[in-house]
């Protein structure tokens, strides 16, 4: 079988020069490429046109973590910690998520990734969990505590594509976001909850692979069913 060509969206910094550049955590290239895909880096900027020419070519979509996502597409204000927004990031993955479904394209969505993918079909977030969820834990541990750090557990529902990946349905997670989902989107199953009934992970029912966690698998690959997590995405696509 051929390897599959996996999409893992970007995000805008600059090198120590100062030029601005195009990037992404090698962790989520490794893990993609270690589960028998290849990682195609897809590039912010392009016309929506040629983001459709793009995906035409690609088996599977992975929607990687980053900066947050503008407030005002969902109805909220911007408050002080809202950071490292960039419109034009928002844009491209939000036509990218709906043109994924639309195309019935495997997607798998990864800290911002599981709150793109919300915002793309209507849901709202909290912008700051710590002074908007009504009982929240915390879930900033990083740059304090290492990216592999297991602060708490997520319920899985038993009956979930994820359960069935992880065999298990209690799964020790690391937490590195400040937000979260709020009003899931109506599209969207919720299948994993932290302590505080956070949503931390969502399925796209009758999909051939639509998965999102709001913890970071990719620092976890010590891990056997994390491992598992990128094999069964990837192998959804080449089955795909």
């Amino acid at each position: 079988m051929t390897s599959p060509l996996i999409g893992i969206t970007t995000y805008r910094t600059n090198n120590p020069y100062g030029n601005p550049i195009l990037a992404l955590v090698e962790k989520y290239v490794l893990a993609i490429s270690q589960a028998g895909g290849i990682p195609v880096l897809i590039p912010l900027g392009l016309p929506n046109l040629l983001l459709e020419t793009l995906t035409s070519r690609l088996d599977g979509i992975l929607f990687s973590g980053g900066g947050d996502i503008d407030p005002e597409i969902f109805g909220m204000d911007k408050i002080p910690e809202v950071n490292n927004v960039d419109p034009d990031r928002d844009r491209v993955e939000i036509h990218l998520v709906r043109n994924a479904i639309s195309e019935d394209l495997p997607f798998l969505g990864i800290c911002r990734g599981i709150q793109v993918i919300n915002v793309a079909l209507g849901g709202t977030l909290y912008t700051h969990i710590a002074d908007q969820h009504p009982q929240p834990i915390e879930h900033t541990y990083y740059p304090v505590w290492p990216r592999d750090h297991l602060p708490h557990s997520v319920q899985v529902d038993p009956n979930s594509r994820l359960a069935a990946i992880l065999k298990n349905t209690t799964q020790d997670v690391n937490s590195l976001h400040h937000q979260g989902i709020c009003d899931l989107a109506s599209k969207l199953k919720a299948t994993g909850w932290a302590p505080d009934n956070l949503i931390e992970a969502v399925e796209l029912p009758n999909h051939p692979f639509g998965l999102a966690v709001q913890w970071h698998p990719e620092c976890l690959q010590e891990q056997k069913n994390m491992r598992e997590l990128f094999r069964s995405f990837v192998k959804a696509v080449g089955n795909h």
